[in-house]
């Protein structure tokens, strides 16, 4: 006795297939990451945070802490917020490995140093 399986096609989107009664979903591709990210790197990312015990929202240095397929956990060493106001206890934010919301450290733009001529006089 041979046991027939309907064939399922992830060309059609949500609906019904052809062949079989069963529901099938595609997708184009995976999202990319920009960078990858290991425990012990240094990266900058942005975020409400304690600058001269003021809270400014920008880019902070931190350090990876853990990393997973989706996630990046990254500590900090001042306070950092959430976007509703609350303090983080552990200095901890997690951000989703394509998010365009962290970078590897040093590679933001910096601004060149102004350079004082001395007058003569």
């Amino acid at each position: 006795m041979k046991i027939v399986r309907p064939v399922v096609t992830t060309n059609v989107v949500g609906k019904r297939n052809l062949r079989g009664g069963s529901m099938t979903y595609a997708f184009m591709r995976s999202p990319d990451a920009a960078y990858t990210f290991e425990v012990g790197d240094s990266v900058e990312a942005y975020c409400d945070h304690e600058k001269s015990s003021e809270r400014v929202r920008g880019w902070l240095k931190g350090v990876v802490v853990q990393v997973d397929n989706k996630m990046v956990a990254v500590q900090f060493r001042s306070n950092v917020f959430l976007t509703d106001g609350w303090m983080v206890p552990d200095r901890i934010l997690w951000y989703p490995t394509n998010s365009d919301q962290i970078r590897p450290a040093g590679t933001g733009k910096k601004t060149p140093p102004i350079k004082k001529e001395i007058p003569d006089y």
